[in-house]
């Protein structure tokens, strides 16, 4: 090997060296960024809870109710004080114990003080989840994982409660509701079948969800969880065969810049193992926004980088998988 090749070499590998150093650099600013704006999200929500737990004990002091209103102030309490990892747990109790008012009877001032501090609330929750989706989304690429440009910082997490029914988007305006129906497809091993998908406007954040899809006019959620089923794995059931519902989730969502408002009923179904599905049932949509399928088994979902819906998927499955299903449909976030 001549000097002259050897000084070429030197000089691409001292180039690309000059490269990755000016990439790495501006990675991690941009992570950096990324995670001083989940904190100040989180900042906003945390206020938007509190004054929600304020005005929450307003209406406390004017419920004839005294149980109501005793087990209201008791929530608000308990919010205010929880814990990041409980706090989801009792902001719900809150909201779950809002929801029960009849606010007709609340006086017009106090009403729209408490409209307006759940729309805060709304708004500052999907501004964090926002930034959480952005960062996630960059802290998943190979290089930014190889080269540890996270440094130390962990992982951000998403902040998911309920909003009340009947959502508001951005403007205040009431938005379209749209009851969905989805499958937990499992196999003998315990592997839930999940499916990647982008939304149009954010193909650089990719998300994993289950089978299913939105109820028909006229269409129960149990017979629409079917159809979905064999449209998206070419699976044809009973309705009779899925167990449940399991699970409702009510949500909001934003996908191809449209906000919308869904409640979701979940029902199970196990199958032999070596299920192929049959994607060719997909629509236009699906086959332009969905990525690919694969089984997850449970320790590989909760040790997974990437984004789920629901989020806490992996916490809620074991007990989903664990034996008989009681009856009982169960609220989750």
């Amino acid at each position: 090997m001549t000097v002259t090749t050897l000084l070429t070499l030197a000089l691409v590998l001292l180039v690309s060296l000059v490269v990755l150093g000016g990439w790495s650099v501006l990675v991690a600013n941009r992570l950096n960024r990324l995670h001083v704006r989940t904190d100040a999200a989180w900042a906003a929500v945390d206020s938007a809870l509190a004054r929600r737990s304020v005005v929450a004990r307003a209406v406390a002091e004017v419920c004839p109710d005294q149980a109501l209103a005793s087990r209201l102030r008791t929530a608000a309490d308990r919010a205010e004080t929880a814990g990041r990892d409980r706090r989801e747990d009792a902001e719900n109790a809150v909201g779950r114990l809002l929801a029960e008012w009849d606010r007709a009877a609340l006086s017009p001032g106090l009403r729209a003080e408490l409209e307006e501090a759940e729309l805060r609330v709304i708004l500052a929750r999907r501004v964090h989840n926002d930034a959480v989706r952005d960062t996630l989304a960059l802290r998943r690429h190979r290089a930014v994982r190889w080269l540890r440009l996270a440094g130390g910082a962990p992982p951000p997490t998403y902040f998911e409660i309920a909003e009340p029914e009947g959502g508001l988007d951005a403007a205040g305006a009431s938005l379209r509701l749209r009851p969905a129906a989805r499958v937990l497809l499992v196999d003998p091993g315990d592997r839930l079948l999940l499916f990647e998908g982008i939304d149009p406007v954010r193909p650089t954040a990719p998300f994993w969800y289950t089978v299913g899809g939105g109820v028909e006019e006229g269409e129960s959620p149990r017979l629409a969880a079917a159809r979905e089923l064999t449209e998206e794995t070419g699976l044809v059931v009973d309705p009779a065969a899925l167990v449940g519902p399991v699970w409702r989730r009510y949500a909001v969502y934003s996908f191809d810049e449209q906000e919308t408002e869904t409640e979701e009923w979940y029902f199970v179904l196990r199958v032999d193992e070596g299920l192929a599905p049959d994607t060719s049932g997909f629509s236009d949509l699906e086959r332009r926004t969905v990525l690919r399928h694969r089984w997850w088994g449970l320790d590989e979902l909760a040790a997974a980088e990437v984004t789920v819906y629901p989020v806490r998927l992996a916490e809620m499955l074991p007990e989903v998988l664990a034996g008989e299903w009681d009856g009982r449909t169960r609220t989750v976030h």
